[in-house]
């Protein structure tokens, strides 16, 4: 009896330690969960947020956080209890349901089953009849694999004149190479779109067998940008069509002599959307060496109309009175006004700035309400709510400003705004204008992205070549477009449709195209 009480003891407290284990797991998954929900809230607020900009201190906070949020869901998951190395933890610990979503109707389906027993395990009959089943599926993927395509033209003869005949040879996406356009498609998405470089291209095929030198790549990559022209060309008017243009630049170093120089991407971003507008967005990139003012009155030569940008003085003679057709308008971007004043109002907590930020917030919120209607409707709004929003703000400005010492940072941030009046003001006589040059910047982000992989463009042409391949890739995804698809399709098919017909390969013609393709499939 005594043995069997020691052993009764033991087995309780066995049970009472396993026990405070699963507990403890439980408590520990369950404030990992509340930090996930708190970062996934805080992730989805600064992503909404209208009113930030890429140098503001938000940016690099919303990457710090979405790494954090990263970081702490992969060790939930270490240490989840279906997870945990001491089996009385697996069994006695709750599973928690975090609301896992169906996996998509249209994925292929591949049916394993499981063999049923041909016996009953309790009384061994074998009269079993079945009542259902229970199906879990499971996410998998299938490596990607290569096949050689074989064109065959057969060759006749004539018995009655011996003439030869044989099929035309067909045309192929480039003019020199054995690349499929799915191939091209992937190498040009993993390059400019994955900002994947090509020689770790080559090294992830060579993994895989596929022997594809890195010289190799880029003159496939260096024969698509010449097949891909006239569409660069189509989209450059396209975007050259439009009443109001978002203008911006960013650097990109580039490989010269040993060393590297700060070269310029520039982008033209056409999107009529806020004002109601119902032509397709496009961005058309064009890269230079410097960032002279010369660049943009080149890149904009015979163009006028409404031009959003920063303050940066190259745009400046695009405005002169004089210029041929006429000069431009100059627009203002707020976000860029608002930068200097929050990067105080962070750092310094000066009062006057948290002021100004607070009510330049105040004049987006009443911009967002009218985001997307009609240009006429947007006049109007602005000028009976948002006007003496506006006029109060600039007011406020000038009497902050006459207190207070010319080399304050607050006074200085404030004249930035009191300087360019007539250009910060102009959105309250035209309904097309927008409050900020968020557009463009947007269009940009994935270069800042691809400098960390890529570190330098190869040449001048490279940086060129860049600027055309993003003017395609960046215009697919402005209007929903899968750059993958649509370039593998584009390739395939632009050397054989006539040039009055290229437009059709512009993707929103190809949106268009493909939704009655599938809607006649279906």
């Amino acid at each position: 009896m005594t043995g069997d009480t020691d052993d009764i003891i033991a087995l309780r407290a066995a049970l009472a330690a396993a026990e405070a284990r699963a507990e403890v797991a439980e408590a520990r998954a369950a404030s990992a969960e509340a930090q996930v929900a708190h970062l996934k809230h805080l992730i989805a607020r600064m992503r909404q947020d209208r009113f930030g900009a890429s140098s503001e201190r938000g940016r690099r906070l919303l990457a710090q956080l979405e790494l954090e949020l990263e970081e702490l869901e992969t060790t939930l998951a270490e240490d989840a209890p279906e997870n945990a190395a001491d089996p009385a933890v697996r069994t006695t610990a709750p599973r928690s349901n975090r609301g896992r979503q169906p996996l998509r109707a249209d994925l292929p389906r591949e049916r394993v089953v499981i063999p049923a027993p041909t016996q009953c395990p309790c009384c061994g009959s074998d009269r079993l009849s079945k009542l259902g089943e229970s199906v879990t599926e499971t996410l998998e993927v299938i490596p990607r694999q290569f096949k050689v395509i074989q064109t065959v033209r057969e060759k006749f003869t004539c018995r009655d004149c011996e003439s030869i005949t044989q099929p035309p040879a067909p045309f192929h996406p480039i003019a020199r190479g054995r690349a499929g356009p799915w191939l091209l498609s992937t190498i040009l998405c993993d390059k400019f779109l994955q900002h994947l470089p090509l020689n770790r291209q080559s090294d992830a095929f060579a993994r895989e067998g596929i022997d594809l030198d890195t010289s190799t790549l880029a003159d496939w990559v260096g024969a698509c940008t010449a097949t891909l022209a006239p569409l660069t060309t189509l989209i450059r008017a396209h975007v050259l069509a439009a009443q109001r243009l978002h203008a911006d630049d960013t650097t990109v170093p580039v490989l010269a002599k040993g060393r590297t120089v700060t070269g310029r991407l520039w982008n033209y971003m056409r999107d009529d959307h806020p004002f109601g507008g119902t032509a397709p967005p496009a961005v058309w990139f064009r890269y230079s060496r410097d960032r002279k003012g010369e660049h943009p009155t080149d890149h904009l030569t015979g163009w006028t109309g409404i031009l959003q940008s920063d303050a940066y003085a190259g745009y400046n003679t695009l405005a002169k009175p004089g210029r041929q057709p006429a000069p431009v308008v100059s627009a203002g971007c707020w976000a860029h006004g608002r930068r200097g004043l929050f990067k105080i109002a962070e750092k310094d907590k000066a009062p006057l700035a948290i002021e100004a930020v607070g009510r330049i917030d105040t004049i987006f919120e009443a911009e967002r309400a009218i985001n997307g209607t009609t240009a006429a409707h947007r006049l109007t709004v602005r000028q009976e709510s948002i006007a003496p929003l506006v006029t109060g703000l600039f007011d406020w400005m000038r009497e902050c400003c006459r207190r207070m010492s010319t080399k304050n940072p607050v006074a200085h941030a404030m004249n930035y705004f009191l300087r360019r009046a007539d250009t910060f003001t102009r959105f309250l006589t035209d309904g097309r204008i927008c409050l900020s040059n968020n557009a463009a910047e947007r269009a940009l982000r994935g270069i800042a992205l691809g400098r960390k992989a890529w570190l330098f463009a190869g040449s001048d042409r490279g940086g060129e070549r860049a600027a055309a391949m993003y003017s395609l890739i960046v215009t697919a995804r402005l209007n929903d477009v899968d750059p993958h698809a649509w370039l593998a399709d584009v390739l395939a098919r632009i050397n054989d449709i006539p040039n009055p017909r290229l437009h059709e390969l512009l993707p929103w013609h190809w949106k268009a195209h493909q939704q009655v393709h599938n809607t006649i499939a279906a």
